[in-house]
């Protein structure tokens, strides 16, 4: 019995996702005309036509742990960043240059595979399978499509030898080099952010809010038509933090003082931008920022790896920290908010371009 569809929008999508191939399969068949279901509407797609001076800010760990006065003024410059961005690069954070290039290597390497070569990876059971790749992970005919590829991989298990077996041998070694600094790194920044917030240095890691760990690998095709769509649509992460490594190409914008403001690429450098459980926590004191990345329009596809932390116990209630709440200060969110609770709303919704957070804000 042939399926019913509700719409030829429908129908497009799931054809698409069972081909399996990708937005990577339709730069592949030659098409210089973008499906419609990638196709957003103009006011998505504005860029800015006017001047403005902002910039990202670029923060240097460097030296972070040889005085208690160089520690402060890093520590100063990361709460100044969340509480008015949201987003910020950070260099000199330990991370060998070597290590990140071969990861965005390896990300590419697979990406431009032959269609056969990595069909048996392609799936949408992020809850069984500790690998999975796939186009759009929010794919819905209700909603535009990215112009991207991508792949994910959950961390949890990093020092068992045997889980690594998981990931496709064209990335693996790259893959678990990169996710071993980014555990590593992942501690000291969760000490500089709860040190952020005027709270003790192991505060944000006893609340169990960075234990749990998934790898992206994003690729950008070449986009025939990149004044139609988007590599990634108007989004807010859901995790704690985001560490990100781009590479050369650039399209990142980050939505500031209602101006999408270019994150450039630095060589060296990693985006790191809060997440909506640590705007919950921090009681709005740190910022989630909506961002988004702009269909590649240069002759090289984009590449990009994140990493999000969130919490690993996903029914855990989480509620804005209670020695950031006071009288003058009073708890903007709910305080049995779990992360499970959240990433079905947020899945639920979409990535439609509004916030999830103000359904969880209490009503004063």
């Amino acid at each position: 019995m042939e399926a019913v569809y509700h719409s030829e929008a429908e129908k497009r999508v799931k054809e698409f996702d069972e081909s399996k191939a990708g937005v990577k399969g339709i730069v592949d068949s030659g098409l210089t005309k973008i499906p419609p279901m990638f196709v957003h509407p103009p006011e998505e797609l504005q860029r800015n036509n006017m001047e403005h001076d902002f910039r990202v800010p670029i923060i240097d760990l460097k030296g972070l742990d040889q005085s208690t006065e160089r520690r402060k003024e890093v520590i100063n410059e990361i709460s100044k960043a969340a509480e008015a961005w949201g987003f910020f690069q950070i260099v000199n954070h330990g991370v060998p240059l070597e290590v990140m290039e071969e990861v965005l290597q390896s990300v590419r390497r697979f990406h431009e595979q032959p269609h056969e070569a990595k069909v048996e990876w392609y799936s949408r059971d992020f809850k069984k399978k500790a690998f999975n790749y796939f186009s759009n992970g929010d794919l819905k005919a209700s909603t535009p499509a990215g112009w991207r590829d991508s792949f994910s991989w959950q961390l949890q298990f990093l020092e068992d030898e045997s889980y690594s077996q998981a990931l496709p041998q064209v990335c693996r070694r790259e893959i678990v080099d990169y996710s071993k600094h980014m555990t590593q790194l992942q501690e000291k920044l969760s000490e500089l952010l709860s040190e952020a917030l005027g709270l003790s240095t192991d505060y944000l890691s006893s609340l169990g809010c960075f234990k749990s760990t998934s790898l992206v690998g994003h690729y950008y095709p070449v986009c025939p038509e990149p004044h139609l769509t988007l590599g990634a649509n108007k989004h807010s992460d859901i995790s704690f933090l985001t560490l990100l490594l781009q590479d050369t190409v650039g399209g990142l914008q980050v939505l500031h003082q209602n101006v999408w403001v270019d994150v450039p690429p630095v060589q060296g450098a990693l985006v790191a931008n809060l997440g909506d459980l640590m705007q919950i926590t921090s009681n709005d004191k740190f910022k989630s920022v909506e961002h988004r990345v702009l269909a590649t329009r240069t002759a090289e596809p984009r590449t990009s790896v994140a990493c999000f932390f969130s919490a690993e116990d996903k029914l855990k209630p989480f509620g804005p920290i209670k020695e950031l709440v006071s009288e003058t200060h009073p708890p903007i969110y709910r305080d049995n908010i779990s992360f499970g609770e959240y990433m079905a709303y947020y899945r639920l919704k979409g990535e439609d371009g509004n916030s999830s957070l103000p359904l969880f804000r209490l009503v004063h």
